[in-house]
């Protein structure tokens, strides 16, 4: 039993050497001479501790019998409570899954607090889960300042040091809406395993960029360092040897066995983050105990030998051994305290067994999109100034413009009339964009909202969930759409998540602004011409705005930044690079692709599509750069027949209205959707299929995309793709049919 059943060995362990003052030695002096540091502060450390163990222990039990869904426990880390005790409960926490002490510890600055409770509650999944509603077993609070987190290997510090940057931002730019204390800081925790993941790497990278260029990011990474991820070894000396003399950054080592060393490096770390407003690596070395999780048997890949080493070194027996030499509490005072506490853990988790959790799917899906921001009503700033802003521009607004200058222009005023917005990314700021689109919005308001990030889409994707969490509304931009690929998961497994697994008590909206799409003749290749949306198809609650001219990108663009503001939704903005420069639409300097800049408060609302023409022989669906080669084709279509079509241009990707498509296609005869992207997963696929189902009466449909490639360089850039003349093609062969 005990070479399998660790939990219990380590319990019996703990028990056993207290009472018989078989202690582990420690090369730390743990004197409380040494500092100011209270008894009544160790004993309150060292219960949550303890209370943190059980709470590990009671889970193993409770999956054995089928009662408990997550066992991954804080066991070997009990140390991070110091980090509760020390930080304020006003600085905002990015927590490894395994902080379970420190979320114990920070409660008890509240008043009134029931942090076992509420941890038990989201061990069992019940839906009275006061943070996740039952959705997952996370550490969060919003009394707390606990973001929820799962099991995150590194993909939370890139918000993480966005956020950290916000904090001084938001004090310089005086906004309304920032949530954090002026002289906050971050702290965000993670494993030594996770240091090696691309995107903590990423976040590294960037919070010392920013602060070497004298930027403020006060943010403490705190690296547990327990030697192993799941079953391969950190080699002992490689925190250490990345991190001690990393440019940009303090390096600060910590003995997680010793809460009196520990306390003295987190006053130490946070006097230095606080102060000089700089990063802190705290690199706080330990052990892991009981597997990485409750099925893990860790003979299978470590020694006994090994595995009993690391159990010598439990911190709780450690932290018995320093309250004893200092007189805090006695040996039987602590056993008394180590049994109450069991029995208490038992009797809460037990009760919380019984209590309801959510069933239904549609309890399930209620939070993916909830929302709690409380913001102020949108002012519109007053003629003089925007003539002040836009300066010489203001008069040529009046003109028709294509797609790039009208864009820029909404982009100036929504920095205008939005104080938290902020436009940031590649080449943005002083150069204007690789395609101009930014022009000018440097000089307007300065490098506090208009500013170049680093060559790294995880960092600006993870920046912008970051500022959302301190009020900001970031309007990142990702130079071209096959460039996201590269952290997608900062999209899908960050943002999307968060009200999610908070039930709307955490949000982190932005406007993602994307170049991309093809139909770029000659230029790029598939990196540059990627023409596949089918990655936000995946993400549950994103909205996917795709305009085909500058007068509805003006008007989505508002839409978009109006839902963020208020909804707290995240946007995902794709641009028609080939229509960015687009004026002419038939003939050359026919000007029919130019547009004026709509009035101020002119928006288009999710799922508003536009109809173009009428006539019931024939209705093309489609969006972006298929609706100008669709206008295109209408105009040669109705010649050749001699009756009108339509054509309807979706605009939103997301929330389309298929009822009010199923009413404007209803006497129609044949319906073509055009689709820009891969057949494989394109939006039309999901629109087919709907249209095909849903509709009360036969309608002969048909789905043309672009073929399952990549895209060339060349003259073959475009052979994939549906073109003006397969679009004719394709709409005659149905009509003759």
């Amino acid at each position: 039993m005990s070479l399998f059943n660790r939990a219990e060995v380590i319990d019996q362990n703990f028990t056993q050497w207290v009472d018989s003052g078989d202690f582990p030695q420690s090369k730390s002096n743990s004197s409380l001479s040494r500092s100011n540091i209270k008894k009544t502060d160790l004993v309150s450390i060292f219960e949550s501790q303890v209370l943190s163990r059980h709470m590990d222990i009671k889970a193993r039990l409770l999956k054995d019998e089928g009662k408990c869904y997550y066992t991954i426990g804080s066991s070997g880390h009990e140390g991070n409570a110091v980090f509760g005790h020390v930080f304020s409960y006003n600085d905002i926490a990015f927590l490894h899954y395994r902080s379970g002490p420190f979320f114990l510890q920070r409660s008890k600055q509240i008043p009134d607090s029931t942090p076992i409770f509420d941890m038990a509650l989201s061990f069992m999944a019940s839906s009275e889960d006061p943070i996740s509603g039952g959705r997952h077993k996370v550490l969060g609070s919003e009394v707390l300042n606990i973001p929820p987190q799962t099991s995150t290997i590194a993909s939370h510090l890139p918000k993480a040091v966005g956020t950290a940057f916000s904090i001084d931002r938001a004090k310089d730019l005086d906004i309304i809406e920032r949530k954090l204390n002026k002289d906050s800081i971050v702290l965000c925790s993670f494993g030594d395993a996770s240091v090696n993941h691309a995107t903590a790497l990423s976040a590294f990278n960037t919070a010392t960029w920013i602060s070497t260029q004298g930027g403020h990011v006060p943010i403490i990474f705190i690296c547990e360092d327990n030697g192993t991820g799941i079953s391969v070894p950190t080699d002992e000396n490689w925190i250490e040897k990345n991190f001690n003399d990393r440019y940009g950054m303090e390096y600060i080592q910590a003995n997680g066995l010793d809460i009196l060393d520990l306390i003295e490096k987190a006053i130490k770390a946070d006097k230095i983050c606080r102060l000089n407003r700089v990063p802190v690596f705290l690199h706080m070395r330990t052990v892991r105990l009981m597997g990485h999780a409750g099925s893990d048997i860790e003979v299978g890949y470590r020694s006994i030998q090994k595995i009993e080493e690391s159990e010598r070194n439990d911190p709780l027996v450690h932290s018995a051994r320093i309250l004893i030499e200092n007189n805090c509490l006695s040996k039987d005072e602590i056993i008394k305290y180590y049994e109450s506490a069991r029995e208490q853990i038992s009797h809460v988790f037990d009760s919380v067994t019984s209590r309801p959790k959510i069933q239904l799917a549609s309890e399930v899906m209620s939070t993916i999109t909830a929302s709690n921001l409380d913001r102020p009503a949108l002012k519109y700033c007053s003629t003089q100034k925007r003539k002040q802003i836009f300066g010489k521009e203001f008069e040529r607004m009046k003109n028709p413009q294509h797609m790039a200058k009208l864009i820029n222009y909404a982009l100036s005023d929504i920095l205008l009339h939005y104080p938290n917005t902020m436009v940031f990314g590649e080449d943005v700021a002083q150069k204007g964009g690789v395609y101009h689109v930014t022009a000018d919005l440097y000089k307007q308001f300065g490098v506090r909202k208009v500013f170049n990030s680093p060559l790294d889409e995880t960092s600006i994707i993870g920046f912008g969930i970051g500022l959302a969490h301190n009020g900001f509304i970031p309007i990142p931009e990702i130079q071209f759409l096959a460039y996201l690929h590269n952290a997608e998961d900062q999209l899908r497994g960050e943002a999307a998540t968060l009200p999610f697994f908070s039930e709307g008590r955490f949000t982190n909206p932005m406007v993602l602004r994307v170049p991309g799409l093809a139909y770029q003749k000659g230029f790029g290749g598939h990196f540059h011409n990627d023409n596949s949306l089918t990655i936000f198809r995946d993400i549950p609650g994103l909205i996917l705005a795709v305009p085909s001219n500058g007068a509805d990108a003006v008007g989505m663009l508002r839409t978009a930044v109006r839902e963020a503001y208020y909804n707290g939704r995240i946007v995902v903005f794709i641009e028609p690079i080939a229509l960015y420069m687009t004026k002419d639409l038939f003939n050359a300097k026919d000007g029919k692709w130019a547009f004026e800049y709509p009035d101020i408060k002119e928006e288009i609302p999710i799922g508003e599509f536009k109809t173009y023409g009428g006539g019931n022989t024939l209705t093309i669906i489609t969006y972006g750069n298929g609706l100008y080669l669709s206008l295109q084709a209408q105009k040669e279509i109705e010649k050749k027949i001699k009756k009108k079509i339509r054509v309807i241009d979706l605009r939103w990707l997301s929330s389309i209205n298929i009822q009010g498509l199923l009413d404007s296609i209803r006497n129609c005869k044949n319906v073509l959707i055009v689709d820009e992207c891969r057949r494989t997963g394109c939006h039309g696929e999901n629109i087919f299929y709907q249209l095909k189902t849903l509709s009360d009466k036969e309608i002969k449909i048909k789905l043309h995309a672009a073929e399952d490639s990549f895209i060339p360089l060349g003259v073959a850039a475009t052979a994939t793709l549906p073109s003006k003349d397969s679009i004719i093609e394709n709409s005659m062969a149905m009509i003759n049919e």
